[in-house]
């Protein structure tokens, strides 16, 4: 990217051009970002609107919403020849878990406990539970070290208790707190940590988050930005942001790299995002008619104004 001189809008289509975003993706992050908090959903025109400027044209905004309702992330409603998006429970269970990645800081402190889960095999249908809670659960940053059990050192009991009812698994799959036997190295720990988790992809991620947004928050000190552009470069941070911390476990500090890139990128979504925030709110406004003024109901919603520490 250019150190200097160059626009906001300069950025974005440099961004969508080196990157070339997916549109299922880009539609996935603005619905969490900037259509959930506010209201159930939002009529496929106005969605179509959104995301014109960020390179998705309408053949591609229709065929990535189909294909989430496929997925289980919406559920369509057509009212004549409009149709209406919104999140399903579970798109809204994946967004709320989600949240803690994207707009909280990563956790610092650890009690030294792991959180365990095993599936006990059975002479039936093991096999599919098997991987459907391995892929609910690295989806939340769980390892498995080795079949049928799964480990994270700074995991959520609410967010697993759901995870299993939502499977039907909570009378099969056994979980429990764990910790290291007083007198076994630490290192052997930190071995697990590295045969776990990819730390070095992860922190790569983070650092072309960093070489690709940096620029950018310099020059928005100087430019501003009007809603359209903020709610572009908005929607462009969160997707990129995103797909950086959603592959990131969130592992205490205790067992990253002493150069570990993620606190800094965070810091650093966080100074752009206040930037952002309230004109984007407007676009949404204006170009879909969702009422930002409001909060939705649901947990998205209620949890809005404590992103980045408040908003």
């Amino acid at each position: 990217m250019p150190r200097k001189n160059f626009s906001v809008d300069d950025w974005v289509r440099r961004y969508l051009k080196e990157e070339e975003p997916r549109s299922k993706s880009l539609i996935v992050s603005v619905f969490g970002d900037a259509i959930a908090p506010y209201a159930a959903g939002v009529w496929l025109g106005g969605l179509i609107d959104l995301l014109a400027p960020l390179g998705v044209n309408e053949r591609l905004v229709r065929t990535s919403a189909f294909r989430l309702v496929e997925e289980d992330w919406l559920s369509a409603q057509r009212e004549g020849r409009r149709s209406h998006y919104s999140l399903t429970a579970s798109g809204i269970r994946r967004f709320d878990a989600a949240y803690s990645r994207i707009y909280t800081p990563p956790p610092q402190d650890w009690d030294g406990n792991w959180t365990v889960v095993i599936l006990p095999r059975s002479n039936g249908d093991g096999g599919p539970d098997r991987l459907e809670l391995r892929r609910e659960l690295e989806w939340e940053g769980y390892a498995s070290p080795t079949p049928g059990v799964l480990l994270h050192p700074a995991a959520k009991t609410e967010v697993l208790q759901q995870i299993l009812d939502d499977l039907k698994l909570a009378e099969r799959a056994v979980a429990f707190s764990a910790r290291s036997l007083e007198g076994f190295a630490t290192e052997s720990a930190l071995t697990l940590v590295e045969s776990c988790w990819d730390l070095h992809d992860i922190g790569s991620r983070y650092l072309t988050f960093l070489q690709r947004f940096e620029p950018l928050h310099e020059r928005l000190a100087s430019l501003g930005v009007s809603p359209a552009q903020a709610f572009a470069v908005q929607t462009l941070l969160i997707h990129s942001f995103r797909r950086a911390t959603l592959h990131d476990p969130r592992l205490p500090q205790a067992m990253l790299p002493t150069d570990w890139p993620g606190l800094q990128a965070y810091r650093l979504c966080r100074e752009i995002y206040r930037v952002t925030y309230r004109p984007a709110q407007a676009h949404v406004r204006a170009v879909a008619g969702v009422d930002t003024s409001a909060v939705s109901s649901s947990r998205l919603g209620m949890r809005l104004h404590e992103r980045f520490g408040g908003l």
